[in-house]
């Protein structure tokens, strides 16, 4: 695989990574954009190659209207990174990423007969927990509201009502698609799966984070850290240290 072979629309990489080893692909939670992960690529570009995915919607490519499933973002991600899925590749998903991330990886499944070397889930409960959830049918002010639950997004963006007139419509496309979301039942994927949740996420509990378990056949593992729902943003260098060992060791 190439560089140049990757769609630079959909992939973004943000720092030079070794050319060897296992590169990790990195899927953007409800809102957000590739950019999103430049620490934690800066954090591993001595060990690991990051690449992040951009979906539409949103800043560069905010004139092109936002994917309002989990399936289309999934097919769409999964033809992007097309060339980069015939080696080992990680997947690292953080909320509506590990979703997307999840349904790439049944593709490879179902389609190429491959599987990631690991799967990241951060910050969301198993693709079977469901929760009756309607925030995308609030009003603008009611999707603010939700943000600020989640404390994921700087006061200053949502108090500024030009900046919050282009980032209501694609967060709201990526609420619904999380929010309607359903996983085909008993599908499981056959890799390294490793769950990472704050301890005081409201989106998530620990038994909701146990059910990635019955997602797949490979080995499982769940990590705790103190914080919400963005709680990446005080453990950096303690989630960089687990992908390194992780990828490592490649179970």
């Amino acid at each position: 695989m190439t560089e140049t072979a990757l769609d630079p629309v959909w992939i973004r990489r943000f720092h030079d990574g070794p050319q060897h080893g296992t590169p990790l692909v990195c899927f953007p939670h409800a809102g957000g954009a590739a950019s999103y992960y430049t620490a934690l690529s800066n954090t591993l570009k001595a060990d690991v190659q990051v690449y992040a995915v951009q979906y539409p919607g949103r800043q560069d490519r905010r004139a092109e209207p936002a994917l309002s499933t989990i399936g289309e973002l999934a097919d769409a991600v999964f033809a992007a990174l097309r060339p980069l899925l015939g080696g080992p590749v990680a997947f690292f998903g953080h909320s509506m990423g590990s979703m997307v991330a999840f349904e790439v990886a049944d593709r490879m499944r179902r389609r190429l007969g491959t599987a990631p070397a690991t799967l990241f889930a951060s910050g969301r409960r198993a693709p079977s927990a469901y929760r009756d959830e309607s925030v995308h049918l609030r009003d603008d002010d009611g999707l603010i509201e939700d943000l600020k639950r989640l404390s994921g997004t700087d006061l200053r963006i949502l108090n500024d009502a030009e900046l919050m007139e282009m980032i209501i419509p694609p967060m709201r496309s990526d609420y619904k698609a999380v929010e309607t979301y359903r996983c085909v039942p008993g599908l499981r994927l056959d890799c390294p799966l490793v769950v990472l949740v704050g301890d005081d996420d409201p989106t998530v509990d620990l038994d909701e984070a146990k059910a990635w378990s019955e997602h797949t056949t490979g080995p499982f593992d769940l990590h705790t850290f103190s914080g919400g729902h963005f709680y990446l943003a005080d453990h950096q260098e303690a989630v960089a240290g687990l992908i390194r060992e992780r990828l490592r060791a490649r179970w």
